[in-house]
């Protein structure tokens, strides 16, 4: 990632053409000439009359786990070269929870001493690592240094990551999801109503197959990320952890955290540059571009020229990969769109609409490419002082090349779906709760909510809801069920006042509807209405506060982001399948614990973790061949029952996921 290089196709002065970029020009902004063709709207419904073809026979998951050099010995001992399923478990215990140091030292107990077992037939550290790399691999996680040219960083920084393409191939060809697979978009209907709930039922995904040869296979690409610290009281190492799935893969299964739909892809750095602090966040946001170019230029390319994939039956499509969702909270949804933090990242509303009752228009990737186009017209893009200043006038966030501007159909205003978690839960206990302590007192609430009767799974406040110590997003959905009768006759609370949060709490309820149709999209519209309509009542009790006062108007960006949620549901399908509920988990069970067992040895510390995190993905994957070959015909009933309690083991307060 150099600074200073010019554009491969004209003289425009300092956007560089990428060398990761698989064999996709980036068209300079400057040019005029995106490149890359739009989504556009269509009528076409029912059933897509041009179906997946088939061409041909390849080999699935399994099949070539199944060729691999030891598998006749697993023909009569199938957890070779370990001699049982004890020592297969042992083994892992060992490799995905101790160090070297830690292992060895198990190992060196005297084993004589035990009568019930034996010390295991891998006797030695080296020996145990040696065994698990001569285990079935799946695609290998390689790194690389990044070096922004004329700013240093205050130590090496490096991308850890998988090629996209490659792990999209062994998703789509895995046996476990065999009668969970969608090839084709579909209409479904109940009575005269459209349903909306798999990505496949979507407008979206009727607009890309009509642009797409006949035959072909859409395989969406859903991204998730959300930065996170990976390293404990010490070290301060954050990151963004990038996970991938596919749209193929029924919502239901793709929604466990455990049903191993989801990979981990990428771990993308944040490094502390020595740079003045107003500069920082410019270049975080240009790396954090950058590394995603790299991790996803095969998809790219396959979502421009289309590839053969494997589905689990052994059948030949012939598969083109676009962007469809990217799952993750607002911050970030502004850090991909390239926008600043006073701007939506799906529409043209500004700050000062944020609590606006009517849509903004959808803000396209051809509208915020042709933004940075007029900033590279008139500062040159390493400039950094000049870049920013226009930038912000534009309210943008200084990313001259967003990794989503040569993808096909790759437009924030339709992948930066809405999202439940922050967007609903989150933002209930960030505002309505705290306007409801305002106006009904918080003694009151606490008493009230108290009272309540005692049931069998909900959550039951002895303690009230005014302090909490802490609270997940289970809490959060207990309060929402009993806030509004609570209100009633609390405090300074008007009928106004409840109407107003009602229709807020029926929104963030109808909006988790894992199907929808035109009529529940309409209601979930009024009830947002319905608060519009009376959020006065709110201000006239002067309940909304802020660290500096009262607040006199609802310019809060995540209620602009309510407006899209329609739109996005037409679109895309039903929001749930996209909460960050489940890539919150995979932090924990695949992320934390991989930084923690290294030595912090900063010259080798990339090689330590692509080490690490290609045993674990070596141990899964052989787990994967065992539930393969020992559950022929519930393999992924088994996989989610041997693993479901993984995640409340790490993470109690996850449990509500």
């Amino acid at each position: 990632m150099e600074a200073g290089t010019t554009c491969a196709d004209c003289d425009c002065g300092g956007i560089s053409s990428c060398s990761n970029c698989g064999g996709i020009d980036i068209i300079c902004p400057s040019c005029g000439d995106f490149g890359i063709p739009t989504i556009e709207e269509t009528n076409v419904t029912g059933q897509y009359d041009g179906r997946s073809d088939l061409i041909g026979k390849g080999e699935t998951l399994l099949d070539r786990l199944q060729t691999h050099e030891h598998e006749r010995c697993r023909k009569h001992l199938i957890y070779y070269p370990f001699a049982d399923e004890g020592e297969w478990e042992l083994a892992k215990f060992l490799a995905l929870n101790l160090n070297k140091t830690q292992v060895s030292q198990f190992l060196k107990l005297r084993w004589e001493q035990f009568d019930t077992r034996a010390k295991p037939s891998f006797g030695t550290v080296d020996r145990l690592f040696g065994w698990l790399g001569s285990l079935p691999v799946g695609p290998q996680w390689q790194s690389t240094k990044i070096n922004v040219s004329g700013y240093e960083t205050m130590e090496d920084a490096h991308l850890i990551w998988h090629d996209g393409l490659e792990v999209v191939k062994d998703l789509f060809s895995n046996p476990m999801f065999t009668k969970y697979m969608t090839y084709s978009p579909h209409e479904v209907r109940c009575g005269e109503e459209c349903e909306y709930s798999e990505f496949f039922t979507g407008t979206h995904a009727f607009a890309i197959q009509a642009q797409l040869p006949v035959g072909s296979t859409i395989v969406p690409i859903i991204l998730a990320s959300d930065k996170t610290p990976v390293t404990r009281q010490t070290g301060g190492l954050e990151m963004h952890p990038v996970f991938l799935t596919i749209g193929n893969i029924q919502s239901d299964i793709r929604m466990q955290a455990t049903s191993h739909a989801w990979r981990c892809i990428a771990f993308i750095p944040s490094p502390k540059f020595n740079i003045h602090s107003d500069f920082r966040m410019i270049l975080l946001a240009r790396v954090f571009h950058w590394s995603l170019d790299v991790i996803t230029a095969s998809l790219k390319v396959a979502a421009r020229d289309g590839t053969a994939l494997v589905d689990p039956c052994g059948n030949v499509h012939n598969c083109y990969t676009p962007l469809v969702t990217y799952i993750t909270d607002l911050p970030e949804q502004q850090l991909i769109a390239g926008v600043a933090k006073n701007a939506s990242p799906v529409t043209m509303a500004e700050q000062s609409q944020f609590g606006d009752p009517i849509p903004a228009a959808p803000q396209t990737r051809e509208q915020i490419l042709r933004q940075i186009q007029e900033v590279c017209s008139k500062a040159h893009p390493w400039d950094l002082v000049a870049f920013q200043k226009v930038a912000k006038s534009l309210k943008l966030l200084g990313v001259h090349l967003p990794f989503w501007r040569n993808w096909m159909f790759g437009d924030p205003s339709y992948f930066l779906n809405g999202e439940i978690l922050h967007s609903g839960h989150k933002f209930f206990f960030d505002h309505i709760l705290s306007w409801c302590k305002v106006a009904a007192g918080s003694s009151i609430l606490d008493t009230r909510f108290s009272s309540l009767h005692q049931r069998v799974s909900f959550c039951h406040f002895s303690s009230g809801v005014s302090r909490p110590l802490q609270m997940t997003g289970r809490d959060h959905r207990n309060i929402q069920r009993s806030i509004v009768p609570i209100l009633d006759g609390a405090g300074t609370v008007t009928d106004g006042f409840i109407r107003a949060i009602r229709g807020l709490v029926e929104f963030i309820y109808r909006a988790q509807d894992p199907v929808h149709t035109d009529s529940s999209i309409a209601a979930m519209q009024q009830a947002l209405a319905d608060f519009h309509s009376m959020k006065q009542s709110i201000l006239d009790l002067r309940a909304r506060k802020g660290s500096s006062g009262v607040i006199n108007h609802f310019w809060i960006p995540k209620l602009e982001l309510m407006l899209s949620f329609w739109r996005q549901i037409k679109a895309n399908g039903t929001l749930m399948q996209y909460s960050t509920e489940v890539p919150e988990c995979l932090l924990i069970t695949h992320c934390k614990t991989t930084f923690q067992r290294t030595s912090r040895n900063t010259r080798t510390y990339a090689d330590q973790v692509i080490e690490i995190l290609n045993r674990k993905e070596t141990i899964c994957l052989f787990d994967l061949y065992l539930i393969l070959r020992q559950a022929e015909h519930s393999a992924i009933e088994n996989a989610i029952d041997s693993e479901e309690e993984e995640v409340t083991t790490m993470d109690p307060a996850l449990e509500f996921i």
